[in-house]
């Protein structure tokens, strides 16, 4: 069942409210899980019961996305604000340094958390962050074209699409290397929330300077790369080793993107297992 929990956020303007939606279930340490931008957080629907046999799991709309609104005026998309929101939701939720796993936006935002020493244990799947200039434009570029044919596409031709494993492909082979494997319903949704999300726009726009360039001492870090990832090819995997030499470097055979739906078993081991 998902809730909402509200929040404040420290501001140039004084403290601003946030409002998140989130779910949470199972039992054991907390593992707090970040989507991606344009995504929701039924993007880890395939592996949170696989989760949460061990893990007290935290699944979250991030600002703007799914249905968390945007956040309201007085503060950015970045990833200072991003940092500081989800710290606050951690202290609403009463969770002490959690575990985290993210992918893509959520793998960044992790290693943030991670870099801030805020949680116990870093997991990122095909994190954002560790880019040329030159993959940067390509992948805003095809995140920018996935949202418009999204926004433009009418309700009737989505279902429609979804109910084939064709369809289903046509859809989102860009995210998912097996895309036949996800539900016609999920599809459904996760084409209205790529369409409908409102912080979109500020999110990307502020990605526009992002690196990651520091390392993470001082906790597990844990970076894992599809290797059939059309978004962001898997040889910033190599970059983000060399910059976080600690971290355990892990390949994904036959993955995408958003490898929780192209094999759940496998992305759950590497999330359990990285934050043992």
């Amino acid at each position: 069942m998902s809730a909402t929990v509200s929040f404040k956020v420290p501001s140039a303007h004084g403290p601003r409210t946030v409002t998140l939606s989130y779910a949470r279930v199972g039992s054991g340490e907390p593992l707090l899980l970040l989507h991606g931008i344009g995504h929701h957080r039924q993007a880890w629907d395939p592996v949170v019961h696989l989760l949460a046999a061990e893990r007290e799991v935290i699944t979250v709309d991030l600002p703007g996305f799914g249905v968390s609104p945007a956040l309201p005026d007085g503060l950015r998309h970045d990833l200072p604000t991003m940092n500081a929101t989800l710290s606050a939701l951690c202290e609403a939720l009463e969770i002490e340094r959690p575990h985290v796993a993210g992918n893509s936006l959520g793998g960044l935002l992790a290693l943030e958390l991670g870099r801030e020493k805020l949680v116990r244990s870093v997991t990122a799947l095909s994190p954002a962050g560790f880019w040329t200039r030159t993959e940067r434009r390509y992948a805003f570029g095809l995140l920018q074209t996935m949202r418009g044919i999204a926004r433009r596409m009418p309700l009737p031709l989505v279902e429609l699409l979804s109910r084939t494993a064709a369809g289903r492909a046509a859809l989102t082979s860009t995210i998912y290397a097996r895309p036949a494997r996800r539900s016609p319903e999920a599809v459904v949704a996760e084409t209205l929330a790529l369409a409908r999300a409102a912080g979109f726009e500020d999110t990307l726009r502020a990605g526009v300077g992002v690196r990651f360039t520091d390392d993470v001492p001082g906790i597990p870090v844990t970076v894992a790369w599809g290797t059939r990832d059309r978004l962001l090819v898997r040889r910033q995997g190599v970059r983000a080793k060399q910059i976080i030499p600690r971290a355990r470097l892990i390949r994904l055979p036959g993955c995408g993107h958003v490898p929780m739906n192209d094999d759940p078993a496998l992305v759950a081991r590497v999330i359990l297992d990285g934050s043992r």
